[in-house]
């Protein structure tokens, strides 16, 4: 799988930040009843490691695989963890990419955050089916999509300002159909010193649209909305479990 995040991975963390404060509470509730000595949990697409720490908040004595394919990304998650004494214990980082990524025998849950419309369906049927092979009695798969569940016009869009030091950030995204069901996200981070603009970073990546009852078409495992959707591009968490 391409390596979407490398060119602007010095700006992600403002983003995870978000990320953790929208979809973390959906993820905690989604792990509540999940039987932590049954197996690790198997976080796919673990980037800086904000979700991993929800994760590791909601299960306290659960065992977690971050898998994180980009180096950048991988690079602050394991200072992430390795800053923290008890996710030292409790977290092993795995550098690999799905949908053919290691695997333990037996797993309590899976957290897919950010990642599975960067499939298309071939290969996400084959992640499902891996994780659903392996998945323990009460596990669940937990995933996170764009929000955008049909490709559409998005246009140009302010999505994060904030400031560190003497720079302040700006965070714009846009989107467009690409053909079938691919949607063309770009996005252009811009860093002003004083109001005066000294940086300019844009890139750019296909994404799947997708819904939990495809989802669950996928799968073979029954979908359930673990958030609602607040918004044009918000957040929505999907759990998926075998009853």
């Amino acid at each position: 799988m391409r390596d979407y995040y490398s060119p602007v991975a010095e700006f992600y963390e403002m983003v995870a930040a978000r990320q953790a404060a929208s979809s973390g509470p959906a993820l905690a509730a989604a792990l509540a009843g999940v039987d932590p000595t049954a197996g690790p949990v198997v976080e796919i697409g673990a980037g800086t490691g904000r979700v991993t720490e929800i994760i590791a908040t909601a299960l306290p004595s659960a065992r977690i695989t971050a898998i994180e394919p980009s180096t950048a990304m991988r690079a602050v998650l394991t200072s992430r963890v390795a800053a923290d004494d008890t996710l030292r214990e409790r977290v092993t980082v795995v550098d690999a990419a799905a949908p053919d990524l290691p695997l333990p025998a037996t797993i309590c849950a899976a957290v897919v955050f950010g990642v599975a419309g960067h499939l298309d369906e071939p290969a996400r049927v084959r992640l499902w089916r891996r994780l659903r092979s392996r998945l323990a009695p009460g596990g669940v798969v937990v995933v996170e999509l764009m929000g955008v569940r049909r490709p559409r016009e998005i246009p140009p869009a302010l999505s994060i300002r904030d400031s560190i030091g003497r720079h302040d950030y700006e965070w714009w995204v846009a989107g467009s159909p690409a053909g079938g069901d691919l949607m063309r996200f770009t996005t252009t981070w811009r860093v002003y010193r004083a109001g005066r603009l000294v940086r300019e970073v844009s890139d750019s990546y296909d994404w799947h649209t997708l819904d939990g009852d495809q989802l669950a078409r996928e799968s073979g495992l029954v979908s359930r909305p673990a958030a609602a959707v607040t918004g044009a591009g918000a957040p929505e968490v999907v759990v998926l479990a075998t009853a």
